[in-house]
């Protein structure tokens, strides 16, 4: 049976036409199937206007190397790869969520190390701010993500981490041209921002899943 008091129904003329040009050229993981709902469970961060002048820095020397590299506009950081929920799925899953993270507390971690990453299929590039601190933490949440997918046979998070939060984009996998020198020059950049030590110490206060057009939020202790 649908469950009851989820907000917002399935939107039974919802398209199933994946049209990458909608959404910048990029790729689906997975194809669209209605009733099948796209899941993520992260940190959000709430970005200040301080790291918001340390992001154009960073694109913008970044888009020397490669001019198509688009800013991110909304930043968290992953607790869970993109999952299939189906929709009577969803309640007891946020309610497993819930069980398992409410003893979790507020805690801090680091994110100051430039990286630069690709999605599994190669079709995507990021630049990320890697974390050097706060690991423990952020693996112990992990584990307790990963129990809940397990009980819905969906695919835990990777082995082993690179936990980070992602800056600015591009299609395609060009690493090649952003990694070594260009690594180099954005690393600078952050070492030497003002106040980069204190901007780049974030406290968590709340886990979020997103699920469809659904969000849940699960507040830290």
């Amino acid at each position: 049976p649908v469950p009851a008091g989820l907000p917002g129904d399935p939107d039974p003329e919802e398209a199933t036409i994946d049209d990458s040009s909608r959404h910048g050229g990029r790729v689906r993981g997975f194809p669209h199937e209605r009733g099948n709902w796209a899941t993520h469970v992260y940190l959000p961060y709430i970005a200040q206007e301080e790291f918001l002048e340390l992001l154009e820095l960073l694109v913008s020397r970044a888009r020397t190397y490669v001019p198509a590299l688009a800013a991110m506009e909304e930043f968290h950081l992953s607790l869970s790869q993109c999952v299939v929920l189906r929709y009577h799925w969803i309640e007891p899953f946020v309610c497993s969520l819930r069980e398992r993270l409410a003893a979790f507390h507020r805690f801090f971690c680091v994110a100051d190390q430039v990286k630069v990453y690709t999605n599994q299929n190669k079709t995507r590039t990021f630049i990320g701010l890697e974390v050097s601190a706060g690991h423990f933490q952020l693996l112990e949440l992990v584990s307790e993500v990963d129990g809940v997918l397990e009980e819905f046979d969906l695919p835990t998070f990777y082995k082993d981490p690179s936990f980070h939060i992602s800056l600015a984009w591009c299609v395609g996998d060009l690493s090649g041209r952003l990694e070594g020198q260009c690594l180099r020059e954005l690393q600078d950049i952050v070492d030497g921002f003002e106040d980069s030590a204190f901007l780049l110490r974030i406290q968590w206060e709340q886990i979020r899943c997103k699920s469809g057009n659904k969000y849940f939020s699960f507040p830290l202790r």
